[in-house]
């Protein structure tokens, strides 16, 4: 049989039907393989190749399209950056369960998405970002300042300080990139104008005021008529959000709190001595040295002729420096390459040990008071350094720090008795993790409960956020288990157990009828105030006066507002808004109209003039102010929209169950 099929496959026409089959079967084996590498992805981006821009997305053109993703790492990544920037802003109140909902992620991944699409549009434009940008926003941040200047020294010492530490060429690969990704986003944003025409007449919009007089009528009398059976149903059905129970919750818990828990007898005089001697550092000041440096840079990418010539101009220095009567504040001021020091002489002023790169600090502690030493390598260059002065260490005795040793070892020692009674419960609970009430009888401490209260309620222990949202969270509801200690400050937590709960829920009509006819007849009230203010208007509309309906309703006379600026809370920000949306009163005349307050009081006005405000009038600082608020709101609109625009050129295709 195999060798018919051998015989069967052999010739060129059998050659030329294999070939082609194995055409399309190798561009999808390639398509399968770089998607099976890409299975952590988050996110792909299929663009059209830059010299193709309407290039189809169908086989085989689609083979040259070019093809981006955002992996998992990436995304997580920046989602616990901004987790850290929440949790920084919003304190207490952070919500990390709710942080973790997917609009969350996809807001996030929606950020990481407009980066990608700016990338490849600046990719196919061929917009690099040059060294000259990547030094200037360097150099603009002020974490590497140094008496408002950008210090080389302090650059190096921050980045080593980071966790990981970075070197100068990582964190400039970093800035390269953010600043090729806001680059589109910057630039259109920058582009938004404001024509003088246009300021001209949102001056005069928002500067305009209004004289304008206002009536407050009573309150409207309460409907006291009869409510039948078929209105009541009427309005239970059409507001079934106005009668429903919210979600309430039943806990138990024990609660552990170091200050009511017995002191603990204080240390003797060997435990204090003995916490000093392995604590003495902390009360020895360490060995600091008053020094001056010149530095001579290398450039960068300087050849091995470059560093011997840098070299030997830093010895050239120090031999100066070394002469008898030299001035070494002069010598740093003409030659040092340190702009952070050189205005002052080349003082870099009193330096720890930890404080410089390990070269220079060691030459630095070597020296002698008064010498000059040099020329030392670093990563900066070649430096000449001159020690000045010097502060030996210091060490405080026992008996100077006694006092501090005592109250320290008291709180340890109250630490250790709260931590060692948290232990022992949380210890008791894990072996009957659905009660807390053997626990707490082994430690002899009371099983106090609270409820049933709902997602409102802020009393005891339930003002701290995190127990709310424990004792809410489905997890402790559906398992009925005791939660791990919560913190409420410092040495003083709770465990709780819900122990009941009741989901929110329509109340039946029995249960709410009361309710209900009051909704109808405060709805009856409100409709026949809203009718007779109508009426009102209609009457200050044909000319009668606010005055004579003042009379009439028995309300006080009106108020008078000379000069009523947009957006005033007069006497609520409803009734500005409504005075400035009626329309201008003809001359001689007024223009009536009404608002309705928060409590259901209406308000009756009539604008009586309009002010203008002359453009040529206001500050030069509000309007150069208003117009550049204008502009970037353009401008930012005009981002969003090229935004949208990039995200249909290219396939976006998120993949949610990698998130």
């Amino acid at each position: 049989m195999l060798q018919t099929l051998r015989d069967k496959t052999s010739g060129w026409i059998a050659t030329v039907v294999l070939g082609l089959l194995t055409i399309p079967f190798a561009f999808v084996g390639i398509e399968q393989y770089m998607g099976q590498r890409n299975d952590n992805a988050v996110v792909r981006i299929d663009a059209p190749p830059s010299w193709w821009k309407s290039a189809p997305s169908w086989w085989p053109v689609s083979v040259f399209w070019q093809h981006e993703t955002i992996s998992a790492d990436e995304f997580r990544k920046q989602f616990e950056l901004m987790r850290q920037q929440q949790r920084t802003q919003m304190g207490e109140a952070f919500d990390p369960r709710a942080f973790e909902s997917m609009d969350s992620k996809r807001a996030v991944l929606e950020s990481l998405i407009d980066q990608k699409v700016q990338g490849i549009a600046l990719q196919d434009a061929g917009i690099v970002i040059s060294d000259l940008q990547v030094r200037d926003a360097i150099q603009s941040v002020p974490a590497f300042h140094v008496d408002g200047k950008f210090d080389a020294t302090r650059y190096q010492l921050v980045l080593a300080s980071q966790v990981p530490a970075q070197s100068p060429r990582q964190f400039e690969d970093g800035v390269r990139i953010q600043l090729r990704q806001s680059l589109l986003s910057r630039g259109v944003g920058t582009t938004g104008f404001v024509t003088d025409g246009e300021l001209n007449r949102l001056m005069k919009l928002l500067g305009e005021r209004r004289s304008v007089s206002l009536v407050m009528l009573p309150s409207p009398a309460p409907d006291t008529s009869a409510v039948s059976a078929a209105e009541i149903k009427a309005w239970y059905d059409a507001h079934p959000a106005q009668f429903r129970a919210p979600q309430t919750v039943s806990i138990e818990y024990v609660e552990l709190d170091a200050a009511a828990m017995p002191v603990p007898a204080a240390a003797d005089e060997a435990a204090l001595r003995a916490r000093y001697e392995q604590e003495k550092s902390r009360y020895a000041a360490a060995e600091e040295r008053l020094a001056s440096h010149i530095l001579v840079r290398v450039p960068e990418g300087g050849d091995a002729a470059a560093q011997k010539a840098a070299q030997d101009k830093a010895a050239k220095l120090a031999a100066d420096a070394k002469a008898p009567g030299a001035d070494f504040a002069a010598l740093a001021r003409a030659n040092s390459d340190d702009a952070g020091s050189k205005g002052t002489g080349g003082d870099l002023g009193w330096v720890g040990k930890g404080m410089m790169v390990g070269p220079f600090e060691d030459a630095l502690f070597a020296m002698k008071l008064g010498e000059v030493s040099g020329p030392i390598k670093s990563d900066f260059g070649w430096h000449v350094i001159q020690l000045r002065e010097l502060k030996s260490g210091t060490q405080q005795p026992f008996e100077q720090v006694r006092e501090q040793l005592a109250r320290e070892q008291a709180e340890a020692d109250r630490d250790r008795a709260f931590n060692d009674v948290s232990t022992k419960l949380i210890d008791l609970v894990y072996k009957n993790p659905s009660s807390l009430a053997p626990a707490a009888r082994a430690m002899n401490l009371p099983v106090q409960k609270l409820g049933p209260f709902a997602r409102d309620a802020s009393e005891g222990i339930l003002a701290t956020p995190a127990v709310k949202r424990a004792v809410f969270s489905e997890s402790l509801i559906e398992d009925g288990t005791v939660s791990d200690p919560i913190e409420i400050a410092p040495n003083h937590s709770v465990l709780v157990r819900v122990v009941a709960s009741n989901p929110e829920r329509t109340l039946p009509l029995s249960e709410v009828q009361a309710k209900v006819i009051a909704s109808v007849r405060a709805d009856r009230s409100a409709k026949a105030a809203m009718k007779d203010a109508d009426a009102l208007v209609a009457r200050l509309r044909a000319g009668e006066s606010l005055a004579t309906i003042a009379t009439e309703k028995q309300a006080e006379p009106p108020q008078e507002i000379p000069d009523l600026p947009r957006g005033a809370p007069m006497p609520e920000p409803v009734v500005s808004e409504a005075a400035f949306a009626a329309a201008p009163p003809a001359e001689g005349k007024s223009a009536p109209g009404k608002a309705v307050l928060a409590d259901g009081r209406i308000v009756l006005f009539t604008v009586n003039k309009v002010i203008p405000t002359d453009p040529a009038t206001v500050p030069p600082e509000q309007s150069a102010g208003l117009r550049q608020g204008i502009a970037q709101m353009r401008g930012d609109e005009d981002a969003k929209a090229m935004l949208s625009a990039l995200r249909k050129r290219y396939r976006i295709k998120v993949v949610e169950s990698n998130l």
